[in-house]
């Protein structure tokens, strides 16, 4: 792969770490294409949804949004589990959530607990009515082949989070295949340090209901969007668990900081045999 700079984010993680095919319990044929026919519904209500969002109060849009993402898990009979919350902060207080990436799903499953004004790659623009709702809800688009528009990109989310918005983002930068995972970047945390806004560090699990982790939904290598949905559509007993870790206030460290102390607070929970040196690391930074 030709990465534009020594900086842009790279997976190791490609289809070899996709499970077979025939590991994975699946959906009948006429389920899948009832999931599929939903999606393309609730699609299509996202595009009016984007329409409607401005006429919407601040809570409303959120009312609405929650709803539209819990029914688009549903769609895909994907089981929501949250654990250590009901949502990142009280309305109207800023926060910056971050989490470990692994599939287009995460998104959702973020919306599905509290609304965010997400920072997203630029690719995002063009999916096809997620681009455009993407739009309407305010999501901070970063170009990550350009590391000139790095420092609009903090200033974009200080301004969010100053103004009360909950933001989040993937300090990763790119998916991995959820049984591995890569380093947290610190630059978004600098919004977090300059308007001393907490961090919530979010937990995203995949699994199959009765049995273990599954990389079955990780949007890694070079499957496209429909490939990743197909594939999701098609798995029985899909569960995303969603677990919100203690917020992180920003006081009295620097981003690097900051950011190595979310990521030990994430790995520990999704890669526990990982989370040794990372801890350490955490520690050694002063947490």
């Amino acid at each position: 792969m030709n990465r534009p700079h020594p900086w842009m984010p790279v997976s190791p993680c490609g289809e070899g770490c996709l499970p077979p095919a025939d590991a994975v319990p699946a959906a009948g044929w006429g389920r899948r294409l009832m999931r599929l026919l939903a999606v393309a519904a609730m699609l299509l209500a996202g595009a009016v949804l984007a329409a409607a969002l401005p006429l919407l109060v601040p809570a409303g849009r959120e009312r609405t949004m929650r709803v539209w993402y819990r029914a688009l898990l549903r769609a895909l009979r994907i089981q929501l589990e949250v654990t250590g919350g009901d949502r990142f902060a009280a309305p109207g207080v800023g926060v910056l959530v971050v989490s470990n990436h692994v599939s287009w799903l995460d998104m959702v499953a973020l919306g599905a607990v509290q609304p965010l004004r997400m920072v997203a790659k630029s690719e995002v623009r063009g999916w096809p009515v997620v681009g455009p709702l993407a739009r309407r809800v305010g999501t901070v688009f970063v170009d990550r082949e350009r590391l000139s528009t790095l420092p609009r990109t903090v200033e974009a989310v200080s301004g969010a989070l100053a103004g009360g918005a909950a933001i989040g983002a993937f300090p990763e930068g790119t998916t991995w295949c959820g049984l591995a995972g890569g380093r947290f970047r610190p630059a978004v945390f600098q919004a977090a340090v300059d308007t001393a806004t907490s961090v919530r560090p979010v937990a995203l699990r995949y699994r199959l209901a009765g049995a273990g982790a599954t990389t079955v939904a990780s949007f890694v290598g070079s499957i496209t969007l429909w490939e990743a949905v197909i594939r999701v559509a098609g798995v029985q007993g899909l569960v995303v668990d969603v677990q919100l870790l203690p917020l992180l206030p920003p006081a009295g460290v620097d981003r690097r900081a900051l950011a190595t102390r979310a990521e030990a607070a994430v790995t520990v929970v999704t890669l526990p045999r990982l989370a040794e040196p990372v801890a350490a690391a955490a520690a050694f930074r002063g947490w």
